[in-house]
């Protein structure tokens, strides 16, 4: 369904796991600046430290990314949203979500991977219109005899599939629902409030129609992920390959 393109295929050596952490201390301060330093109030921030600890991030950077961001500390960081949109190669619709503290050096970095990747980048390559805009929930149950569907319907969720997950308890259930934008925290607290833990509730860019690309001509637009998610200031990339 073109959900955010993850590079499964990578060991995390040395230099990419702290490249992850970088990026998951980001979007924790980034939760608590924009929802507050509560995780039971800010469902962002909940997931963002619900994944930053699956990671093994320390429990004290964790907390001082919280208190960063909520402007405890006295420091003040400042990271900026920006959004890119174009094509990968093989017309693939690619979006780019970077969290920066210096656009000026994130702009013509991204523009150069487009550059040098064969992609087309900004008004040669719109591609908003080809994605939903939507909020995702991630979140797995220890029930697993209970019906999707009836569990999205009563959480207010508009779609929902079934996802796999390492954490999906022995005998449970995965589901990935998909909602509004603004049901996202409604649909987020009914579904903690009958016993689901909620590992990701952000928005997402979902591609109405994924693109198929013939395994030959598959290594150009994976190298080019690659090298936008190798980008420190790249948090999140839609992808429209099928």
């Amino acid at each position: 369904m073109g959900a955010q393109w993850k590079q499964k295929w990578r060991e995390i050596n040395a230099h990419k796991k702290g490249q992850l952490v970088n990026k998951l201390v980001k979007e924790i301060h980034v939760a608590a600046k924009l929802g507050g330093p509560d995780p039971e109030l800010n469902a962002r921030l909940a997931a963002g430290m619900e994944a930053a600890r699956k990671n093994s991030v320390p429990k004290d950077t964790i907390e001082r990314a919280v208190k960063k961001g909520a402007g405890l500390t006295g420091e003040n960081i400042q990271y900026t949203t920006i959004t890119f949109e174009g094509f990968a190669p093989s017309k693939v619709p690619v979006i780019i979500e970077c969290l920066t503290d210096n656009p000026n050096r994130t702009i013509p970095e991204i523009k150069s991977i487009f550059n040098k990747s064969a992609g087309q980048f900004g008004s040669e390559g719109s591609v908003t219109w080809m994605f939903n805009h939507l909020g995702v929930i991630e979140a797995t149950h220890e029930n697993g005899g209970q019906d999707l569907e009836e569990v999205a319907i009563e959480a207010g969720a508009d779609e929902v599939e079934s996802m796999e997950a390492d954490d999906i308890p022995e005998g449970g259930l995965g589901g990935r629902f998909l909602c509004a934008i603004a049901s996202l925290n409604e649909v987020n607290k009914a579904l903690k409030e009958t016993g689901w833990k909620v590992s990701t509730s952000e928005l997402t860019y979902e591609v109405q129609n994924p693109v198929s690309v013939p395994e030959e001509d598959r290594e150009p637009v994976t190298s080019f992920l690659r090298k936008l998610d190798d980008n420190d200031d790249t948090h999140r990339i839609y992808s429209g390959l099928a």
